[in-house]
């Protein structure tokens, strides 16, 4: 008897796919968007959404469950520290004080992952609630060159870097859900 869940998926089509092609929620199919804004916006959405499908059907303990040891890292500690990330880009939008972290100290997103319900729909409403004033922050710039805050950086900058993290936590989350269940797939 092995502590490794055996490897699976709920796809039928392609053995490597989360779920088959007409059951993912995510538009792959047709044209694109239309616009560099468009596209930006669908490749965060599409990962953010890749992130609740790794979570989706887990209870909290799973959630909570830490990858390898000294790692802190988990599922909850991704959704709780993604809420995290997307409260600190605004304050990459502007010379104001410094919006607060949510979960105190550094690294607390992850260290206060725990198996608590209440701790995981406050992580999801956070979530929500970061991304929806983020999203609704940067829309406010039409213009992708504009330069903002502090650093001067550009909301076409701001945009990629988006992707670019929700990125590569779904690699995380793929390899914490197979340590969970078994569960694998893009």
């Amino acid at each position: 008897m092995s502590d490794q869940p055996e490897r699976w998926t709920q796809a039928t089509v392609y053995p490597d796919m989360w779920v088959d092609p007409k059951d993912d929620p995510r538009d792959s199919e047709g044209p694109g968007p239309e616009g560099e804004r468009a596209t930006l916006d669908g490749y965060v959405a599409d990962y953010r959404y890749t992130l609740r499908m790794k979570c989706e059907g887990l209870d909290p303990e799973q959630l909570a469950r830490r990858s390898v040891p000294p790692s802190t890292m988990s599922l909850l500690g991704l959704i709780r520290h993604l809420a995290e990330v997307e409260r600190d880009w605004r304050n990459w939008l502007t010379h104001d004080e410094r919006l607060p972290k949510l979960y105190g100290a550094r690294d607390a997103d992850f260290d206060g992952a725990r198996a608590d319900q209440a701790l995981v729909d406050a992580a999801y409403a956070d979530l929500e609630r970061e991304q929806a004033t983020t999203d609704a922050a940067l829309a406010a710039f039409a213009d992708l060159g504009t330069r903002v805050g502090k650093d001067d950086v550009s909301i076409r900058s701001m945009l990629v870097h988006r992707i670019e993290e929700y990125a590569r936590h779904c690699g995380h989350a793929d390899l914490l859900r197979e340590c969970v269940d078994g569960r694998v797939g893009q």
